[in-house]
């Protein structure tokens, strides 16, 4: 294709590298919500690829691209970056990508929940980082340019969605997905090797090459040319994928999968009527973010919910004690919840609900949800065992026990200063505080040499 095209890829981290720049990151990761959490294993690249005719070269045509590797799934946010910067780079070459790297530079850290202003090559761009915290479907950035804005050029109203992202957000997908693939990544043994069932994984390519070679899989979508703006599009079929005749067969979804939800013919006539209306391709993308995200909350909804329930009361949490574990989660359980509290309370759709829960239980996102989950409320157990700590006479206790068991109390106290402070338990400071000052405490209780020992090991 001739012109300028934008994509982006996504390639596995060399095992047993380990950059620097994590450590960094890992303390704004706590407030992302969890599809914006970075994946360790693995890099983004963002591309802006130029190809022109040019008789002065040798193939008779210029191909240059500019490529930004990154730990951060930001897509609109760099595709954006990278318009501004390559057009100008391929014709002024180094010393213009040199002083692009110098604004960059002077970027503060990538904040959740702060407008940032990031400045590059005479453009100010003002973007915000979604956290956890906000309200799901809502753009948070400022609407409005404020009278001091005068001088920004660039306002995004998102950092990491494309014209469609992320359809089952608030989840996050958790097994790997390539939205650029070729046979020379050095996992296309593996990915394409039939002496096994078919990775857990999307790719997205464009060699014809893989469609003979990957014809087995369980669904594969074709997209034919882009048609003209305004332009409605036909009807497309999901088809068996037995109708599957590899090179030559149309635009279409072909799959072996039988949906376990009714199809939603209210959403497929609002789509078709903004395309008749020329509604912009923004608007309808937000339509369909939106939907996607109703829909996920409906099914996630009971899931929450029960989960909630595994959590001990906490009245069982004692200072004296280590912390309750967590009850376990049992499928068949879960499912007689969803007789009376299921998703039919909150979505209009129908279909076997039991039978696509029964699915998402065996599945690698159930796997990853779930255990998200579990460190989320150990954790949290984890925080109100210390607040329950802190809410005793500490130095009281001592006067009734042993050095032995005094010294044995300190150490314990400063590992949960250390755990509450390396995992971001979520404890309120005043806790932290109130803690550091009944170690002290305790310590000077103690006599001269041991206190000695006790103020060098660990921290107070």
């Amino acid at each position: 294709c001739l012109g300028d095209t934008q994509f982006c890829f996504r390639f596995r981290q060399s095992s047993g590298r380990r950059v620097s720049l994590h450590c960094l990151l890992d303390q704004f990761e706590k407030d992302l919500p969890v599809y914006l959490k970075k994946d360790p294993a693995y890099f983004y690249g963002y591309v802006y690829f130029r190809q022109v005719r040019d008789k002065t070269l040798k193939r008779g045509y210029f191909q240059k691209s500019l490529v930004l590797i990154s730990k951060l799934p930001y897509i609109h946010f760099f595709h954006t970056v990278l318009k501004q910067i390559a057009p100008e780079y391929f014709e002024k070459n180094e010393p213009y990508l040199e002083a692009a790297c110098n604004d960059v530079d002077r970027w503060p850290a990538p904040m959740p929940g702060k407008t940032l202003h990031l400045p590059i090559m005479g453009v100010l761009m003002k973007v915000r980082i979604p956290t956890c915290h906000d309200k799901p479907g809502t753009t948070q950035i400022v609407q409005l340019t404020q009278q001091g804005d005068t001088h920004i050029s660039v306002i995004l109203p998102t950092v990491h969605e494309v014209d469609l992202f992320s359809c089952i957000s608030p989840l996050k997908y958790f097994s790997d997905f390539r939205p650029y693939f070729t046979i020379h990544d050095s996992e296309f043994k593996e990915y394409t090797t039939r002496t096994q069932a078919p990775p857990s994984v999307i790719l997205g390519v464009t060699n014809p090459f893989f469609a003979k070679t990957l014809q087995h899989w369980p669904h594969i979508i074709r997209i034919g040319d882009l048609k003209p703006a305004g332009e409605i599009p036909k009807q497309v079929k999901v088809k068996k994928l037995k109708n599957l005749k590899t090179l030559d067969s149309k635009p279409g979804v072909y799959t072996s999968y039988k949906p376990y939800l009714n199809r939603d013919e209210e959403i497929m006539k609002q789509l078709q009527k903004g395309v008749q209306q020329k509604r912009p391709s923004e608007a309808q993308s937000v339509i369909l973010r939106r939907y996607f995200l109703e829909l996920t909350q409906s099914f996630i909804i009971p899931l929450e919910r029960y989960v909630a329930s595994l959590m001990p009361l906490q009245k069982s949490i004692s200072p004296w004690k280590s912390p309750p574990q967590l009850r376990q989660f049992l499928p068949e359980e879960f499912m007689k919840t969803l007789e009376k509290t299921g998703p039919q309370l909150t979505s209009r759709i129908k279909g076997d609900w039991i039978g696509l829960y029964r699915h998402f239980l065996k599945s690698p996102n159930f796997d990853g949800w779930f255990k998200t989950r579990r460190k989320e409320m150990t954790q949290k157990l984890e925080a109100l065992h210390l607040e329950a700590l802190c809410e005793e006479d500490l130095l009281h206790w001592t006067q009734k026990h042993t050095e032995v068991e005094t010294v044995d109390l300190v150490l314990k106290l400063k590992n949960k200063l250390l755990q509450a402070d390396r995992e971001h338990l979520p404890v309120k400071p005043d806790t932290m505080e109130k803690l550091r000052r009944h170690i002290d405490a305790i310590i000077l209780a103690l006599p001269e040499d041991l206190q000695g020992i006790l103020l060098k090991t660990g921290m107070t």
